[in-house]
């Protein structure tokens, strides 16, 4: 197994979507370290795209572990995923925010007129600078287009409630760096949707 794989299976997706912040998601030339990161549970989570079962939407969650899950939220911004844990099992984290440390400049081209501090700061933007499209759906984390080695955070971490969700927000599975500036600010629901 890979650093990546061995971590992917270390436990409940509550206890691996922390561990995951100061890993580094790269595509092509950027390349973001995490800050801030959200753990869905599959059908033990009514806040999961997963709740309700495999659809067309959601089989990557399914597994295996450490492919990215690609999804549009409101219909306009690509969020991606990692799946976490055995295959047949739901679960995944939600790269929610990060700062970038390689490619600044071509994430700048992806968003134009952006503070530094707000290029990857929440997971639609966290895409975009990246250059993640939907079609990344179902990529290999390890030997794909799009990878993710793990890291050892940058700092303490903290754990909240998590952003945007109408069902089961109040779960703090929400994983974020103290007193780290790319980490998102928390807003509570509006139609929010979960992973």
């Amino acid at each position: 197994m890979t650093a990546l794989a061995d971590l992917l299976h270390s436990g409940p997706v509550e206890e691996v979507a922390p561990r995951l912040l100061g890993a580094v998601l790269r595509h092509g030339p950027v390349a973001v370290r995490l800050t801030e990161v959200e753990a869905y549970d599959g059908a033990n989570d009514p806040g999961s795209h997963a709740f309700r079962g495999r659809t067309g939407r959601n089989w990557v969650m399914f597994g295996p572990a450490g492919h990215l899950y690609c999804y549009l939220s409101h219909g306009i911004h690509t969020c991606a995923n990692v799946s976490v844990g055995p295959e047949g099992t739901a679960s995944g984290v939600l790269m929610r925010a990060g700062e970038v440390v390689e490619g600044r400049e071509v994430a700048r081209a992806f968003r134009p007129g952006v503070a530094d501090r707000d290029l990857a700061r929440g997971p639609g933007r966290l895409c975009r600078a990246l250059g993640i499209r939907l079609d990344h759906n179902g990529t290999d984390l390890t030997t794909g287009e799009v990878t993710l080695t793990p890291g050892p955070p940058p700092g303490p971490i903290a754990s909240g409630p998590r952003t945007g969700l109408r069902l089961a927000a109040e779960r703090p599975w929400r994983f974020w760096v103290v007193g780290d500036e790319t980490v998102s600010p928390y807003r509570r629901h509006a139609r929010g949707e979960g992973v």
